[in-house]
């Protein structure tokens, strides 16, 4: 009796251990999702306001420039377009905040163009079409006398976010999907292309004497000069005062 209970229960374990084999399984699944958002990022150092002030004979004549007053710096995941627009309250001049004197010389104009202001950018534009008269940014040195009127003139609009035309300037890349700038970094230090997303900014303006804006003109060389303007009469110059306007910097995925 001993003995077969023993025999059954060694029996019992040997059927047991012979279906050890297939193993009991469970899992759960998380599913993951990956959120890439595009980024497009303008720093930029600047002063709030960036002032010219014409109160000597030479500034008249020979100009005032402010050398790197705006450095911009770009980062981006996707393809870009940076430009410039001068802009203002009236949408075509000079926002006039007062005039000086109380004469009332029928010469003296207190609507000056926003194009009188100048822009040179550090780096070329490497992915520009050819505007029409000039390159199509802003890299060309600024020149003394004789001024080559519209090659370093600012695009101005009304609508200062809708794209620049073909014809216009910009900072990097252009109207159109063919001409662009690659996402990137100025944080790429080192690199072959850091440049493309780097820029020091300066401005010039040069009244002349009488102050007329010698170098004023638009990109296609129309001159904006006081007394070239059908608008106004020959011999016409600035009406001294203070005059503001904006510029703005807007960087666009490209379309």
């Amino acid at each position: 009796m001993i003995k077969k209970t023993k025999l059954a229960l060694a029996l019992g374990f040997l059927a047991i251990s012979g279906t050890s084999f297939g193993q009991l399984q469970d899992e759960k699944n998380v599913t993951m999702t990956m959120d890439l958002q595009p980024i497009l990022q303008l720093e930029m150092n600047t002063p709030d306001q960036v002032d010219f002030v014409f109160d000597k004979l030479g500034d008249y004549y020979g100009g005032i420039t402010k050398y790197g007053a705006t450095i911009l710096k770009v980062n981006s995941t996707v393809a870009w377009d940076l430009y410039a627009v001068g802009t203002s309250n009236d949408g075509t001049y000079w926002d006039k905040q007062m005039e000086y004197g109380t004469g009332t010389d029928p010469n003296a104009i207190d609507q000056l163009p926003l194009e009188l202001l100048e822009l040179h950018q550090s780096e070329a534009n490497a992915n520009a079409a050819t505007g029409t008269g000039f390159r199509g940014d802003y890299s060309s040195a600024l020149a003394a006398a004789p001024y080559t009127p519209g090659e370093n003139n600012i695009y101005a609009s009304a609508t200062p976010y809708v794209l620049p035309a073909l014809t216009e300037k910009y900072i990097q890349g252009h109207n159109g999907t063919a001409d662009f700038a690659a996402g990137g970094s100025y944080l790429t230090q080192g690199s072959a292309t850091n440049s493309i997303y780097y820029y020091a900014i300066d401005y010039r303006i040069v009244p002349g004497l009488p102050a007329t804006f010698p170098t004023a003109a638009d990109n296609a060389a129309v001159p904006n000069q006081l007394d070239l303007e059908t608008a106004n009469a020959v011999g016409s110059y600035a009406q001294p005062g203070v005059y503001t306007m904006n510029v703005k910097y807007v960087l666009i995925e490209n379309q």
